[in-house]
């Protein structure tokens, strides 16, 4: 007679198999036997992607995924991944020349949605509760998971996170079907009628704002201000007249974002209120020996400005009158100031000095405006040359809006001053400088980032100090690179003032670079389809 396997908690199996069965007998009494038994039973049902629930409905069969499937060798190089994802959590890190497999996934998924393959079935459990554990995976992840993870996520509440940011794996209706997106407007869920207002503003800018209109004075003030930030997409000046509307809206978080979309609109009124408010307070001044710029701050908050977005009061350490000053100018077309200074360029009004201290407030507005307006010209002048130091720089000293200015300019350009600054400063303040690179690194800024590396080991340190800059390295710089770098794995002879060590550290973590690139190349050649 077939014995009765009683479902067991995993950890109580592991405790089981511990002291062993005689001191801690199994829920089905069936000593080692029963152990495995119920060890057995437990991983089936792991591996099928589902919970022990009480027998139930059959679903629906999965939906068929048309892409097609990954090569042999790229399908075990996945398994691989995830496989060690999960044997080194919580492992704290490592050390060594082995690459980092952890690391190297969301580039491996990045590729093979590129190139368009469909997700293994049998490997959908893994790459999920790899994307629930990392949020950073979760976009690459769920894409290259396809209809078919959507389908297994909505089986396993601890995959319910997928379904959020999707339209739960139903299809959206054609937008130019009325009555069928009308239903679904009303009646959906938010992360469907999320979708829904994206593809209708695809289709019909218009028509996306006669709908979000029919419900706005119902939404909770939450989902306002969510529908609303999905505007920035293809935002243009049909949306102006919604946005002002949405300026008197109850809640001070919809009010300023309509604010902030609307300043991003050149040939807005707001836009145009602003501007005048601003050149009121920002002017040039022509009465020494050479041309300067002259600042009056507000004086007062008025509810009309209030109304255009200025937030009153300040945070905690600023003063009143220039967190005022600030919001205007970064809320004024960048177009204002070539004509308020007598046609002269961005960079030669970024150059000119500025009266009473105001330099680094008004520098650090134009900075924001630039950031909103994504207006070119204006990141390069307040940028300045990438070997001036970042505290005698034209526009901010700080990294962080250094950052989404570099981000405003071509690839190559932006790479090319990225290099320049660390051939001038190092690396120590580039860390943030190359996350908005663009991947594989240009060979300049590949160059840069080895050479300063170089110099790092040649000064004696021990590498810690930059791990950040050597994993990005893993991750950035192109494979081909692999075979130039190789010489910088032998260890050579440690000056007297060195640290003990040293460069042994060193040489491990220039191995760990070359093999890691060098995986990374083998990872591509996997995914990509023979000629």
């Amino acid at each position: 007679m077939p014995r009765t396997i009683t479902p067991a908690p995993w950890e109580e199996l592991v405790t089981t198999a511990l002291l062993g069965t005689d001191r801690r007998p199994t829920a089905s009494d069936g000593g080692a036997a029963g152990l495995l038994d119920a060890a057995a039973l437990h991983t089936v049902r792991r591996r099928a992607g589902l919970r022990p629930a009480a027998p139930a409905a059959r679903p629906e069969p999965a939906p068929v995924d048309q892409r097609p499937p990954l090569p042999p060798a790229a399908r075990r190089r996945l398994a691989q991944l995830l496989a060690d994802r999960s044997a080194s959590a919580g492992s704290g890190g490592r050390r060594g020349t082995a690459p980092d497999l952890t690391e190297l996934i969301p580039q491996w998924l990045a590729t093979a949605n590129q190139q368009g393959f469909r997700a293994p079935a049998a490997l959908l459990p893994a790459l999920l509760d790899a994307a629930r554990a990392r949020t950073d995976l979760r976009p690459q992840a769920l894409t290259f998971a396809g209809p078919r993870g959507l389908w297994l996520a909505g089986l396993n509440p601890e995959w319910k996170f997928a379904l959020r940011g999707s339209s739960g794996g139903s299809s959206l209706p054609d937008p130019t079907e009325p009555e069928a997106v009308t239903r679904l407007w009303e009646e959906g869920l938010f992360a469907e009628r999320v979708a829904l207002l994206g593809a209708v503003r695809a289709h019909d800018p218009v028509a996306a704002l006669v709908l979000l209109a029919t419900t706005w004075t119902t939404e909770r003030a939450e989902d306002r201000l969510m529908f609303l930030d999905s505007l920035r997409t293809g935002l243009s000046s049909v949306d102006e007249p919604f946005l002002e509307q949405a300026l008197s809206d109850r809640s001070r978080n919809v009010r300023s974002t309509a604010a902030e979309l609307l300043s991003a609109l050149p040939e807005s009124a707001l836009a145009g209120r602003m501007a005048s408010r601003a050149l009121s307070c920002v002017s040039p001044d022509l009465t020494g020996d050479e041309a300067s710029v002259a600042v009056e701050a507000p004086h007062e908050c008025d509810a009309a400005m209030e109304r255009d977005g200025v937030v009153a009061a300040p945070p905690s350490g600023r003063g009143e009158r220039s967190w005022w000053l600030g919001q205007l100018v970064e809320a004024t077309p960048l177009a204002t100031w070539p004509a308020r200074f007598g046609g002269r360029s961005a960079q030669e009004i970024v150059g000119l000095p500025v009266a009473d201290g105001w330099a680094e407030e008004l520098h650090a507005s134009w900075c924001r405006a630039t950031v909103r307006q994504r207006d070119p010209e204006w990141a390069r002048a307040l940028l300045g040359a990438a070997s001036l130091p970042p505290s005698n720089g034209p526009g901010t000293a700080s990294l962080a809006e250094r950052s989404k200015l570099l981000g405003i300019l071509p690839s190559a350009e932006r790479a090319g001053w990225v290099a320049d600054f660390i051939a001038a400063h190092g690396l120590s303040e580039a860390f943030q400088l190359l996350g908005v690179c663009p991947t594989p690194w240009a060979g300049p800024l590949g160059r840069a980032v080895v050479d300063a590396l170089d110099i790092a080991r040649d000064a004696g340190s021990y590498p810690w100090s930059f791990s950040g800059v050597m994993g990005l390295a893993e991750r950035c710089l192109n494979p081909a690179e692999a075979d130039r770098l190789e010489v910088l794995t032998t260890t050579p002879d440690e000056p007297e003032d060195a640290s003990p060590g040293a460069n042994g550290y060193w040489s491990e973590a220039f191995q760990r670079l070359v093999s890691t690139l060098r995986l990374r190349a083998a990872m591509d050649s996997e995914l990509t389809p023979a000629a």
